[in-house]
């Protein structure tokens, strides 16, 4: 069972289905995230219809503690990305858990 989808394999499967040279393929990837990366900047928010939206948060700095060794530290304050799959992408998944059970 495969865990990591590199951008390596996004390349190959848009070679193996476009037929693209993977120059070009990595490049419409690396334009894809960019697009995305600035727009998050920008925006806050990114909404692919029928895939998700991701959002930038900010969290505030909190008192944190390390379990191995007790030492309470603080964690700074800092932006995360939160993703929520749209309702389609859902029912795909869901859908297709069902067949393969």
């Amino acid at each position: 069972m495969r865990i990591n989808l590199t951008k390596k394999d996004i390349i190959n499967s848009i070679y193996m289905q476009i037929g693209f040279s993977k120059k070009i393929n990595e490049n419409l990837l690396e334009d894809i995230f960019e697009i995305i990366l600035i727009n998050i900047i920008k925006y806050h928010k990114v909404k692919i219809s029928k895939f998700g939206t991701f959002t930038l948060r900010k969290k505030k700095a909190r008192f944190g503690r390390n379990p191995k060794t007790n030492e309470k530290k603080v964690i700074n304050e800092r932006n995360v990305i939160l993703f929520k799959a749209s309702k389609e992408f859902k029912q795909y998944i869901n859908r297709n858990e069902q067949i393969k059970e």
